[in-house]
């Protein structure tokens, strides 16, 4: 038993190997490749893709698994080795179910309309990447019926990136938030909305990135196993344990664009090189879930980035980066600024308090075009009309409207947005379960110093990787489910001594 095990790890390697080769591949074409690469990019990613693929769902691989079914029955659950072969068994079963050459058709397509998209989106052509698209719409709806039995159509994407949630259950968090978020962002926005002005001024880009970068390093990012490159969409992205990468983009004429995306992104670096060096290149050496990943980069992008207390110690440090631009603004300006809540067009600059009515939208809409009573063709007007609707503001174009996302222009539709919303829910409910342990975080903060947090989460979060899903993650780590309160309670904390809700 313990031989076939280790011929099943190895296996898992290789396929591991193969992906992070198209990982890299990516990330190029994300940062450095030339457009005339597209094309080839394409071909190559898809290639890699097949060949990860096939030797995953080798039928090897499920003689493997069944042979080690003894061996399994025999450990404890909570155990390593039983940990990887139920992660490896749900993940090859679903593998094995998408064909190896449909994923190239897939992988390459997507390649395309990437690159499209990163042309289109400048030039506020939806029209050019409509047909990819389209196409795109069809290549998810053929993936979905692979999985029969799904009680919605975008079941099988939302298992796949947040295991344990159905569109059922994610529809009836958000309409549980919806519910308590909505009374709170008219209260808010119904006042004189911050002035943020000290923002958009000029700011040279290479000291946007070295003042970002110094703090990441701060809150714990290694740069000997990471590094900082700009792109079009932030990302970060992983080939090994050892390899951990960020990419953020900037606005001369914008602070906040780098120096938060830097520290979200900084934020899921945290969770996979906090993961246990020993599960490198098996399927345990990844985030559990979307949610929880993100989960991560919003609790170090905004409840410890936005604090008070952060900005306490970072502020004299910013105005030395910046003295001509920030040195006359005092510090409670600056922190109204930086959580200026107002009803806004772009998903990744918004708000705090407004962020979720952006991903409920797009999860709405995702809905909506897998069941087919969304056309890809109407998706503009109707993007434009649900923004009156829920912003009471029109979008003045398709760049900030539709094509503002790069998600549907380079994966499948489905399951791409509803971790963005259950990461904020989860990363208050980590942070308050950490501030029960450990009362020291805050003024640990303001003194510029994250050990505690960072070692409180490697120790209950990070270093089991993908070993439990997220809702036994979520249990053992805080001691409840998934919970709206700890979320809403820190809002209305925050935001209400912001603008002075009183109770």
């Amino acid at each position: 038993m313990e031989a076939k095990f280790q011929k099943l790890k190895t296996r898992m390697l290789e396929v591991n190997d193969i992906s992070s080769a198209a990982g890299l591949l990516y990330w190029d074409q994300s940062t450095y490749m030339p457009p005339g690469g597209a094309a080839a990019r394409g071909r190559q990613m898809a290639t890699l893709s097949r060949l990860s693929h096939e030797k995953f769902v080798d039928p090897a691989v499920g003689k493997l698994l069944d042979e080690l079914v003894p061996y399994e029955e025999s450990l404890d659950y909570d155990s390593d080795e039983a940990s990887m072969l139920r992660v490896t068994r749900r993940d090859y079963e679903r593998a094995t179910k998408i064909p190896s050459t449909f994923l190239a058709e897939v992988t390459s397509h997507t390649s395309e309309s990437y690159q499209v998209w990163t042309e289109a989106r400048p030039a506020n052509d939806f029209e050019r990447v409509r047909p990819y698209l389209e196409k795109t719409l069809d290549y998810s709806r053929q993936a979905a019926e692979f999985f029969p039995g799904y009680e919605h159509i975008a079941d099988p994407f939302i298992e796949s990136s947040d295991y344990g949630m159905k569109a059922s259950e994610v529809s009836r968090v958000f309409a549980e938030l919806r519910e308590a978020l909505v009374p709170l962002v008219s209260t808010i926005t119904s006042q004189t909305p911050a002035d943020d002005s000290c923002l958009h001024q000029y700011f040279p880009e290479a000291d946007q990135l070295t003042f970002g970068l110094e703090v990441a390093k701060q809150f714990g990012y290694d740069m000997n196993r990471g590094r900082q490159d700009k792109t079009h969409h932030p990302f970060m992205t992983k080939f090994s344990l050892g390899d951990v990468r960020i990419t953020t983009r900037t606005k001369e004429n914008f602070l906040g664009d780098a120096l938060f995306s830097t520290l979200h992104e900084t934020g899921h670096a945290l969770y996979e090189q906090g993961i246990r060096m020993d599960f490198e290149g098996t399927p345990l050496a990844g985030g559990t879930s979307a949610g929880v990943h993100e989960s991560q980069s919003r609790l170090w992008e905004n409840i410890v980035g936005r604090s008070k207390g952060f900005w306490t110690h970072y502020y004299p440090q910013l105005q030395k980066a910046f003295p001509e631009q920030l040195g006359s603004v005092p510090l409670d300006a600056f922190y109204r600024a930086i959580n200026k809540v107002e009803r806004s067009l772009i998903r990744t600059n918004a708000d705090e308090v407004t962020y979720n009515l952006h991903v409920m939208l797009r999860f709405d809409f995702e809905l909506q075009m897998l069941e087919g009573k969304l056309e890809i063709r109407d998706l503009p007007e109707a993007w434009r009309e649900r923004f009156q609707a829920d912003f009471g503001i029109v979008p003045p174009d398709d760049k900030d409207g539709v094509l503002q996302d790069v998600h549907w222009y380079y994966s499948l539709i489905g399951g791409g947005f509803q971790g963005y919303t259950l990461g904020n829910i989860l990363g208050a409910q980590f942070f308050a379960t950490a501030l029960e342990a450990a009362p020291e975080i805050p003024s640990e903060i303001e003194n510029g110093t994250f050990d505690t947090l960072h070692t409180w989460l490697k120790d209950n979060l990070y270093q089991y990787g993908s070993k439990y899903t997220a809702p036994e993650i979520v249990e053992r780590a805080t001691g409840s489910p998934l919970s709206i309160e700890p979320y809403m309670a820190y809002l209305r904390t925050k935001y209400g001594e912001l603008y002075n809700l009183g109770n």
